[in-house]
Formats: C-alpha cells, sequence, structure tokens
C-alpha cells in the first residue's frame, strides 16, 4: 500500500506537531520552511524561555479564546496539554509548571524545545526543506494536490498550512499563509497585531520607563463604558505601557482604535485596599509623619519612578509636609491610587505584536480535522487561523494541538470520514 504523501507548509509549533504526528500516522512528510531553521519564533517566545501551555482545564483554556475558542474544542478533546507534556517528557524534555499555571522547559531555553521537535521529527522520518517559499498551492478538479516553491512543482495527497501569522515577521510570520489560503478560496478576517504594547498620549510614562508593577487591577474602558478587567503585572515604556495585563487587554483595544473609539486604561494600584481602608492608609501615614515631605512619604506607598508623577496629577506640592496635606487633596491622592487614568492614542506594529488577530475564517475550517471546506486536501493550522487567546502559554497550546489534529487528519485522509 502505497504511503500518502504530505506537505507541510511552515515550520513552527503547529507544523512541527502536524509534520511528526502525520509520519506517526504512516504517511510520508515534507516540511517546507522558508527561514534556514525551523522553530524562530518558538526560541523567541516567553521571553526566550517559551511557556509552552497552561495546566488550566479545558473550559478555563477555550475562555481565554473569546467566542472563537469554541472551535477548539474538537482539537482539545483530541490532543491537549496533560498530552502535550507527557508526550515532550517521553522526547526527553523536562518541565516545570510556575505561577498562573503556565509551562515551561525546566533548561529555561526556548531552543531546548526546537531541539526535541527535531530530533523527534529525525526519527519519525520527516524531511525538513529550509530556505524554501512556496509560492502556490496547487490545485486539481478542486482538491488541493501540492504546491509551487521556488518554481518546483510538488505533489501531495494533502497540504497542511501552517505558516502562522504576520507577528515577528523577521522569524518568516509574513503573512504568506493568508494570501495562500485566499488563493482557494477563503475568506481571511481582517488581521491585526494582537497581544501587543499600547502606546499613551502625551509623555506621561516617559519618565517611569523600564518601572515594573505587580498585583495591579487594570480596567478597560471605551467610550466611557468599562469593557473588561485583568489583574497581574505591566511596565512602563518610553512610549505607554506593556507587560501581561496590558497584552490580555490589548484585543479590545485594538478593535476598538479601528472603530476610532475613546480608549481609556485605569490601573488600580491597590487592589488590596478598598477605598475606605486606603483612606484611613493614607490618614495615618500623613499624621504619623507630619513634618516630613509628601513626596518622601509617598515611597512607602509607590515606587520611586511614580512619584513625580504621582504629585503632578494630583496637584500637590512636593514639598508640602505630611500636616499640611488638606482632606482635599488626601481624598485627590486616594481616588488617583485607585483610580489611575492613561489616555490610549494607539498600538504598536506587527513587528511588536506577540500573535495575529484574524485570519482564515472558521467557518470555512472542518473542526474535527483542520480540513479545509473550500479547498479538500487543504488542512490548516496554528495561526494562520482566526483565532487568537490570551498570553499564558494559551496559543502555543492551540498551535499544537490544531497541529496534532491537522496532522492525523491528513495522514489518514478522506477514509477516516
Amino acid at each position: 500500500m502505497n504511503k500518502r504523501k504530505v506537505i507541510v507548509v511552515g515550520g513552527g509549533a503547529a507544523g512541527l506537531m502536524a509534520a511528526g504526528q502525520a509520519a506517526a500516522a504512516g504517511a510520508d512528510v515534507l516540511i517546507l520552511e522558508k527561514m534556514k531553521r525551523p522553530g524562530r519564533k518558538i526560541c523567541i517566545t516567553g521571553k526566550g524561555r517559551c511557556n509552552i501551555t497552561n495546566i488550566a482545564g479545558i473550559k478555563e483554556f477555550i475562555d481565554h479564546f473569546g467566542s472563537n475558542g469554541r472551535f477548539l474544542r474538537q482539537a482539545f478533546s483530541r490532543f491537549f496539554a496533560p498530552e502535550l507534556m507527557a508526550f515532550l517528557e517521553q522526547q526527553g524534555l523536562e518541565l516545570v509548571s510556575e505561577r498562573g499555571g503556565r509551562v515551561f522547559p525546566a533548561s529555561g531555553k526556548a531552543p531546548d524545545v526546537v531541539k526535541t521537535f527535531q530530533q523527534w521529527l529525525q526519527k519519525c522520518g520527516v524531511k525538513i526543506n529550509t530556505s524554501a517559499k512556496v509560492e502556490l498551492l496547487l490545485t486539481t478538479n478542486g482538491h488541493v494536490s501540492g504546491v509551487l516553491c521556488d518554481d518546483e512543482a510538488l505533489g501531495c495527497d494533502a497540504v497542511i498550512l501552517a505558516t502562522g501569522g504576520a507577528s515577528y515577521a523577521a522569524t518568516g510570520s509574513t503573512g504568506d499563509g493568508y494570501r495562500l489560503a485566499a488563493s482557494v478560496g477563503h475568506t481571511i478576517v481582517p488581521i491585526r497585531p494582537a497581544l501587543v504594547p499600547l502606546e499613551i498620549a502625551g509623555d506621561l510614562t516617559a519618565p517611569m520607563n523600564g518601572l515594573d508593577l505587580r498585583n495591579i487591577n487594570v480596567r478597560l474602558i471605551i467610550n466611557g463604558k468599562r469593557c473588561r478587567q485583568a489583574f497581574g503585572e505591566m511596565s512602563f515604556t518610553k512610549f505607554g505601557v506593556t507587560g501581561p495585563v496590558i497584552l490580555t487587554l490589548s484585543g479590545e483595544v485594538v478593535d476598538g482604535l479601528r472603530r476610532e473609539d475613546s480608549i481609556t486604561l485605569s490601573i488600580d494600584l491597590k487592589p488590596a485596599l478598598d477605598e475606605q481602608k486606603l483612606d484611613a492608609r493614607l490618614l495615618r501615614d500623613l499624621e504619623s509623619r507630619s513634618k516630613e515631605q509628601i513626596h518622601s512619604i509617598l515611597r512607602g506607598l509607590l515606587p520611586r519612578e511614580m512619584i513625580p508623577v504621582c504629585l503632578k496629577l494630583t496637584e500637590i506640592p512636593a514639598d508640602r509636609l505630611g500636616g499640611q496635606v488638606t482632606a482635599k487633596e488626601r481624598k485627590r491622592l486616594k481616588t488617583w491610587l485607585k483610580d489611575f487614568r492613561l489616555e490610549v492614542s494607539g498600538h504598536r506594529s506587527f513587528t511588536e505584536a506577540i500573535i495575529t488577530a484574524g485570519g482564515v475564517d472558521l467557518k470555512e475550517v472542518e473542526p474535527r480535522t483542520m480540513e479545509s471546506r473550500k479547498a479538500p486536501g487543504l488542512y490548516l493550522a496554528g495561526e494562520v487561523l482566526d483565532i487568537q487567546g490570551d498570553t499564558g502559554g494559551y496559543n502555543l497550546q492551540a498551535a499544537f494541538s490544531t497541529g496534532w489534529l491537522a496532522g492525523r487528519s491528513a495522514a489518514l485522509g478522506p477514509e477516516q470520514k
């Protein structure tokens, strides 16, 4: 019996998993990767540590993908975080779980994940052609039957499109997959940066450049209405804000900016204290340190870099003595600590976005197999699809799960149905 021939376009997380699973299911597999080596984006994820997955349950996982998360239920039911972790550990990669349920290689080195996959693919007999750019999908009677790669026609029984998104173009994610999918009839939901730093109006954040905040709560306000909030860590930059909490909220921000909405971030710097307890704390500090200047007293409440910003916005003179702070000034200070507002003026580009929102319309993909409903013989996996999750290991798990399902389905072919 002749082996089915499968071509995988893209050597990222989804493509590597898809190729190995297709080979394990009996197919003859070729990966075509446009870069000089596969897994480039994996190597920079999680600040170079690679946040592989998360130990959250399936329901919580799906919630992190918003309305499109339901599409992933089939893939997650077949291959999810426990299976991924067991697989990687069987291949010799030791893993650790950290705060927030995030899972990393114990070595703390993302390239170890790529090395593990490469060794596995070699054992599976997968061939990898690097510096190989796919220009066209070839079709026969409406079925995808191969690719045109560097002016050479390569025939196959199935093609798995795992080209990634359009973020971090230096790693090879330049949006090629959207063009290829569209060429065989797929609808592409408009792409935009996701998990991306935000730009803040004015020069308010510049003096705090490099400052990291922990255990804060950020509320997203769009056109005066509170839409969503997130708790955790954030950082200030010269241009604005970034960090896990900001990245989590950035999807709604980007879409709001596209609609030209008014967008504000409200930061609660003291979420552990309600307003009454915070007021009592301020009153106590001001009375016990009545002979000290306010900028000195605030060191017990704020990082040094934030104090000038606080005093400027609350209009309290830096040399005002604690005993001279008025009730109105104390109220302004309390309000600011619970509701420090930043006006969002923009977002950074795809160059700084961790993932891409938008992509191949999910209605045109069969979730039980990842096969195209527009072009039989084409399977899609990973970021090329219109799925985008929060930061925390969710997106890589989606890439591995959809890759696993696409690989198995492509290898088994129509008879699996």
